[in-house]
């Protein structure tokens, strides 16, 4: 049975974890702290995929104070050989005593057997201890091994009522200096960001991380995001700045083989998945992005790409800006959903978190299951 000590120490490899907040994709964010006689003799996080994990940074800075100590650890602790050894073979190498685990990890090459392994070899196991918190710091890696889909969110800049955009198109800027900072965080802390054709024809954006302006809040990110778009009919053009920095994939149901071939030029990868309408199969868009390991994406996109990702279900989280000012009836809406005509029709959300970001109101708010 844990002990409140334990939650303490549990925090401490939680806020750990956090580190990794913009490294470790397409792994999980994962603390570990080490105590013997109530004093912390280790610790460590995991800080890039392919590099040593959580476990084995806090036993290399406790060396033989790991003997007998008692391991916190955000996630079961690995059990197979990948990039790099196991971790439940080098906690029991280390002769640690007890490992006291947050959650099991849903990845089907470990899910329980890291834990059986400890405890085959005699060292006591608990696992649940801050369960939620640290699901809640890995949501996209759980979505992708439990659904085979990514966390999507949906980031969306609004007026008061509702308007993304005048009539005309034009939109910049909406929000203020402050939210635009704060969208650099989401940004970094995903694996792709999506958007659809309309808004690269429109805009004409890069859709990167603005490195210098994490930096300026004393985060250090040294990944930029895939970028998806969405083009249906191929219309993406040579020249547009989201092809500037490569690390592009292309969703069509199109198959031109002539701009599929200009494209592949420029390190463009295209994929064609039509669905039965001759549009991009959403879902198979999703799947090929989590099989490419995408665990979080971020949709950056109008109207037209956001109604339908909303429509089909497939948007998990929103993140909306609402700047204090109206836009009018005849002004742009966030998603086009069509004519509802029961209330049992609409999509209900639930609200996470809301809080002032410079002028304006940021709100995440989670798509409630229909």
């Amino acid at each position: 049975m844990p002990s409140p000590q334990d939650s303490v120490w549990m925090a401490k490899a939680l806020q750990l974890a956090e580190r990794g907040l913009y490294t470790t994709s397409p792994n999980p964010r994962v603390g570990c702290v080490l105590v013997r006689d109530d004093k912390i003799v280790g610790e460590g996080w995991h800080q890039y995929a392919g590099e040593p994990h959580a476990e084995v940074h806090a036993l290399r800075a406790a060396g033989e104070a790991a003997r007998g100590a008692t391991a916190y650890v955000t996630l079961e602790p690995c059990s197979h050989q990948g990039r790099t050894p196991p971790c439940a073979d080098a906690l029991i190498d280390a002769g640690v005593a007890r490992v006291v685990a947050a959650t099991q990890d849903p990845n089907p090459q470990v899910a329980g057997q890291g834990i059986a392994k400890l405890r085959a070899a005699g060292i006591e196991v608990e696992c649940g201890l801050m369960e939620i918190a640290a699901r809640e710091l890995n949501i996209g890696f759980f979505s992708r091994m439990t659904r085979s889909l990514p966390w999507l969110r949906s980031k969306i800049a609004t007026s008061l009522d509702g308007r993304t955009a005048l009539n005309n198109g034009t939109s910049q800027w909406i929000t203020g200096a402050a939210a635009r900072q704060d969208v650099q965080h989401w940004r970094g802390r995903s694996c792709a960001i999506l958007t659809g054709i309309g808004t690269v024809l429109t805009d004409d954006p890069q859709l990167n991380v603005r490195e210098q302006k994490l930096e300026a809040s004393g985060i250090k990110t040294i990944r930029q995001p895939l970028r998806a778009v969405l083009d249906s009919q191929l219309q993406l053009p040579l020249t547009a700045r989201i092809l500037r920095d490569g690390n592009v994939v292309i969703y069509t149901a199109t198959p031109d083989l002539q701009k599929m071939a200009a494209l592949k030029k420029l390190g463009v990868r295209v994929v064609v998945l039509p669905d039965i309408s001759g549009r991009v199969d959403l879902i198979a868009m999703l799947r090929d992005l989590a099989a490419s390991g995408c665990n979080e994406v971020l949709v950056e996109a109008g109207s037209i790409l956001n109604g339908a990702l909303l429509q089909a279900e497939l948007v998990d989280e929103l993140i909306l800006y609402i700047a204090p000012q109206l836009l009018g009836d005849k002004a742009r809406g966030m998603a086009q959903l069509g004519e509802l005509t029961m209330l049992d029709q609409r999509i209900e959300l639930e609200w996470q978190d809301v809080r002032n970001v410079g002028k304006d109101l940021r709100i995440l708010a989670r798509v409630q299951p229909i």
